[in-house]
């Protein structure tokens, strides 16, 4: 028996935050210019991955968007997020641009099944999209584009937002399009590039 905990001074293990794997501008480009768009899924996969990035959507998201949800007139996506939380996202043009050359070449040849005639993303049969087959579209198109880091659909978000912040948004701002309850989730975006990060070194440390 000891009076005193030999336990005091030593420190608790922390949780890590790990910072998110993001994809440059280059290497995004490169996802999206190794699409086939000579198959009819590839006008629709373009369409997806382009609102994936202009959005900063969770693949949930993406699989659910509704038709109905979409409004180009004003650039904005009505989205149901996690909690069935409703939320405005702003939607780029270029993303725009394909939604509308995928609804009006490839998604009206569609026999949709019943209960899909509002969802825009179908598959080959008519219907929904699984997460998988959303996960599967990007590790091949990452691996077609030589891209060695580990993709997902959460990347794009995960680019969007980094985009976003080294760019000089506001981080509330983010936060708001990305449906993030607390700031402190968004604030892991506040990460700079290495590059970034040498090239400020090099310019004010006394030592450089």
């Amino acid at each position: 028996m000891v009076n005193d905990d030999p336990t005091t001074l030593i420190e608790g293990p922390k949780l890590g935050r790990k910072l998110p794997d993001f994809l440059t501008i280059d290497e995004i480009n490169s996802i999206i210019g190794a699409i086939d768009l000579s198959k009819p899924e590839g006008e629709r996969n373009k369409a997806m991955l382009e609102t994936l990035y202009s959005s900063g959507l969770r693949v949930s998201e993406l699989i659910g968007l509704k038709k109905s949800n979409l409004h180009p007139e004003i650039g904005l996506l009505r989205i149901t997020g996690k909690g069935n939380k409703e939320r405005l996202v702003p939607i780029g043009s270029v993303a725009l641009k394909q939604i509308s050359i995928y609804e009006s070449a490839i998604r009206t040849h569609i026999n949709i099944k019943p209960g899909n005639e509002d969802i825009l993303f179908l598959n080959r049969r008519g219907a929904k999209l699984s997460r998988e087959m959303v996960f599967m579209i990007i590790k091949d198109l990452a691996i077609a584009a030589g891209i060695k880091k580990n993709i997902s659909p959460h990347t794009f978000r995960h680019s969007f937002a980094t985009h976003l912040v080294e760019g000089g948004a506001d981080l509330r701002a983010v936060q708001e399009m990305l449906g993030h309850e607390s700031i402190t989730t968004t604030e892991i975006y506040t990460h700079l590039d290495r590059e970034y990060l040498r090239s400020a070194i090099m310019q004010f440390h006394p030592r450089k």
